[in-house]
């Protein structure tokens, strides 16, 4: 049995992508060379043709067949093959990549990606010439030199994730009794929903892992153990990224002063959240200013 994926376990940097922030390539099972990735960097879309087993955070299904899959990097998966051969294509892509604004749904909102979503769509003979279809176009545009490729990509992967949604999800499924899971798939549920700010004139509500954790009523410590176990990332990287990418909306979207951005976001003194943006980009807010 190998363990052939549309995930795969080395490494590789961004800087790997063909454009930046994705990469699209065909994977077999006659040796060529598929190439891998830190898998929490990014997302993935993969079709693939095989009998395999995939173990995707508590759950576990058991294909024979085409599958549509979308792995989510904050969530821990397998896929071991068990078939002889297989075919298919996948891509892999930033965040950044398909998300034209700050302001824009986070993808690990979307019913595709989000945890406690189904992440496996059974294809039918018809759906699997469309979406090789798809996979077959970006791989060719990749290596083309127009200006607006990495739009016309954007644009197909944006239409596997519309045909996907039309579909049903697969339905063998088992569940595992896992705390860590729900309790992170909670976690980040109610991080989502402290998102976009509407008003300088209240304070983000909740603003560090211990006011999750009243919220949820767990332990902190629970809460701590539980993120990093199912996403691999401490739960103040989560509450972090999320109050950067909302800074950066509101700083480039929005009238109000940094110092009403900053208050917004629960920073009392304008130099706290100066000192926090620059520490966590690199730059300073009004630099985003124009």
């Amino acid at each position: 049995m190998k363990e052939q994926e549309c995930n795969q376990t080395a490494e590789v940097g961004v800087s790997d992508l063909k454009l930046k922030g994705f990469k699209v390539y065909e994977i077999n099972g006659e040796g060529s060379k598929i190439p891998t990735y830190n898998r929490r960097d990014f997302y993935k879309i993969c079709i693939n043709t095989s009998k395999s087993l995939v173990q995707y955070a508590d759950r576990g299904i058991e294909i024979d067949g085409t599958v549509l899959f979308f792995g989510n990097p904050h969530i821990p998966y397998s896929w071991e093959t068990l078939s002889k051969e297989y075919e298919g294509y996948a891509c892999v892509f930033t965040e950044e990549f398909l998300k034209t604004s700050d302001r824009s749904e986070s993808l690990a909102e979307s019913p595709l990606f989000k945890i406690g979503g189904t992440p496996l769509f059974s294809l039918s003979a018809e759906q699997k010439v469309f979406i090789d279809a798809m996979f077959q176009r970006m791989i060719k545009e990749q290596e083309t030199d127009y200006v607006f490729k990495d739009d016309l990509i954007r644009n197909y992967v944006n239409l596997m994730l519309h045909e996907a949604m039309k579909m049903q999800p697969a339905e063998h499924f088992f569940k595992h009794k896992n705390a860590s899971s729900r309790i992170t798939s909670l976690f980040l549920e109610l991080l989502e929903r402290q998102f976009p700010i509407e008003t300088k004139n209240e304070p983000l509500a909740l603003k560090t892992p211990q006011d999750y954790a009243q919220s949820l009523s767990v332990h902190v410590n629970h809460l701590n153990r539980s993120v990093k176990e199912v996403t691999g990332k401490p739960t103040t990287a989560h509450i972090t990224e999320r109050v950067i990418s909302e800074a950066k909306a509101l700083l480039q979207h929005t009238d109000w002063s940094i110092a009403d951005i900053g208050y917004s976001l629960g920073f009392e003194y304008p130099s706290y959240f100066n000192n926090y943006f620059k520490r966590l980009t690199g730059t300073i807010p009004k630099s985003l200013r124009t």
